[in-house]
């Protein structure tokens, strides 16, 4: 399970080396694909894949426009946007065009349901605190013993009723904190679900990078907003327990 990659091919790249060497079976992307300073190298490693992949809520934007900006931060979001998606061939938003609004599939026994926000909206943020009432209206009755979301950038496991809740991370842009503030964490993240009968489990994960090549490349890219973009992967004031791991340090285990 891959989400989220927002248009950093390297993040991509390392990640897509390590499932390579799982042997997986099946590979599902969450959607907001190119929605970042790599978004043909993105959107192309995906297209190659041809794995099912679900429509994010900038894969929308992309295709049908950018909502109105609320505050200056999503102004800026907006204007990067907009230079993003003049990247694009009709070629690629031809592609974007055949992502899925959800995905429902057997693994094993398990019925699974995977969406990007929620089963009604890209747009929905669920969160491991978000009450059980608001949860409830999200999910609109929906119901699997497994369902899978992208979109808030937080990796999550958690019960809701008889259901287990599932967030993978983000591979390109993995958060520390949540907007407004929006810094970054210097590593990728994403997610297994394996079934050994009578057995399943979920792992996630998070691997290394270079962050600093993606550093420079944002700087060099002619991007607006290029330094603040970039400013928000700097490590600095991060508390320790976000400290980039150094490659040889590692687990090799989730």
């Amino acid at each position: 399970m891959i989400a989220d990659i927002h248009g950093n091919a390297l993040a991509l790249d390392r990640v897509l080396d390590e499932l390579d060497r799982e042997g997986i079976d099946e590979l599902i992307c969450l959607g907001d694909v190119a929605v970042g300073p790599q978004p043909v190298e993105s959107l192309e490693r995906i297209r190659s894949l041809r794995c099912r992949t679900i429509m994010g809520n900038w894969d929308t934007y992309f295709l049908h426009g950018f909502p109105d900006p609320k505050d200056e931060i999503s102004e800026r979001l907006v204007e990067i946007g907009a230079w993003w998606a003049e990247q694009l061939s009709p070629a690629h938003r031809e592609f974007m065009a055949t992502f899925e609004s959800q995905i429902e599939l057997e693994v094993g026994p398990l019925r699974t349901l995977l969406f990007h926000g929620s089963p009604r909206s890209n747009e929905d943020f669920i969160y491991s605190t978000t009450p059980d009432a608001e949860l409830d209206a999200i999910l609109r009755g929906a119901t699997a013993p497994l369902m899978i979301a992208g979109h808030t950038h937080f990796q999550m496991v958690r019960r809701h009723g008889d259901a287990l809740l599932v967030n993978p991370g983000s591979v390109g842009l993995p958060f520390a904190e949540p907007a407004p503030l929006m810094r970054i964490l210097p590593w990728a993240e994403y997610g297994i679900l394996w079934m050994q009968k009578p057995r399943f489990g979920v792992e996630l994960r998070r691997t290394v990078f270079d962050v600093q090549a993606l550093v420079e490349l944002i700087l060099d890219s002619g991007m607006p907003h290029a330094e603040w973009w970039a400013d928000l992967w700097s490590p600095d004031g991060l508390p320790p327990a976000f400290a980039p791991l150094a490659p040889a340090a590692r687990p090799t285990s989730p």
